[in-house]
């Protein structure tokens, strides 16, 4: 059993690095574009923090070697994905944003560790981070969620990553068959429900990734027909010549005595009549 569990262990390893790097696409774009778009920064500040918990419950674990070595590197690449975020988002949300990282990765964070550290002893120290840790993996696992309504509002995957839910997906269900070799339910319950919950994401992006293509195609047609409308608008404007023409006339009606006026608009009314069909 001891060997099964160091499989899962590593494997688990494996999948969670790659679905910890999966964003790392989609914040080259962010920084290509300056912007963070749409995009949602919740989801890697709570997984900051999830992941740093993660760190020190297996430091506080004699066998929780594997949990450290997965759950701090997550914390590094997050630490990097939230500076980013905070650069490029809009001024009201990266005010909101660093309000929530220094409440929470820092303050609520900081307060765990000293009580725990001086304040608890044996087991009651794994057993409270345990129940920390294992609500907000919940928490991670449903932070999606927001982007999961967006992808049925919208009928477009654009703001919901495949690899992230794919890798979610794989996580779940590999860090749950670890939980169950070892014992250890504060790992096997969030992960559990992230396994359904990334395995709904997938089925979310079956159903409206060719959806997607197709709004997309739908408002570039729209796009041409306004600007064929406007096109079709402008050709339907009088010439140049024309409006030149009336615009001479009212300028040189200006200068005019109102005798004279009277018998310029008379010619030009009689001219009118001649030059018609």
């Amino acid at each position: 059993m001891a060997s099964l569990s160091l499989i899962l262990g590593i494997i688990g390893n494996v999948i969670a690095m790659l679905m910890f790097a999966s964003p790392i696409k989609t914040f080259k774009q962010v920084v290509k574009k300056k912007s963070t778009e749409d995009y949602d920064g919740l989801p890697y500040i709570t997984t900051l923090l999830s992941t740093s918990l993660w760190t020190f419950y297996g430091l506080l674990k004699t066998d929780g070697l594997l949990v450290v070595t997965v759950n701090g590197a997550g914390a590094a690449f997050h630490v990097i994905y939230v500076i980013i975020f905070l650069i490029y988002s809009p001024q009201h949300i990266k005010i909101k944003s660093v309000k929530l990282v220094a409440a929470v990765n820092v303050a609520f964070l900081g307060v765990v560790i000293m009580i725990t550290l001086l304040a608890l002893k044996g087991e009651i120290r794994i057993t409270l981070v345990g129940l920390l840790c294992t609500g907000l993996t919940i928490g991670m696992y449903a932070a999606p969620l927001s982007a999961m309504r967006r992808v049925i509002e919208m009928k477009s995957v654009k703001y919901m990553p495949f690899f992230l839910s794919f890798f979610q997906f794989l996580n779940g269900g590999v860090w749950s068959a670890y939980a169950l070799v070892v014992k250890d339910y504060y790992i096997g319950v969030p992960n559990g429900i992230g396994f359904i919950l990334g395995s709904i994401q997938l089925a979310l992006y079956m159903m409206y990734k060719n959806k997607s293509r197709s709004v997309e195609l739908e408002k570039g047609v729209e796009t041409m027909r306004n600007g064929s409308y406007k096109l079709h608008k402008g050709s339907s404007l009088p010439e140049a010549s024309i409006i030149r023409q009336y615009s001479q006339n009212i300028i040189k009606t200006r200068s005019l005595a109102p005798f004279e006026l009277e018998k310029f608009l008379d010619g030009d009314v009689e001219k009118a009549f001649n030059e018609a069909p």
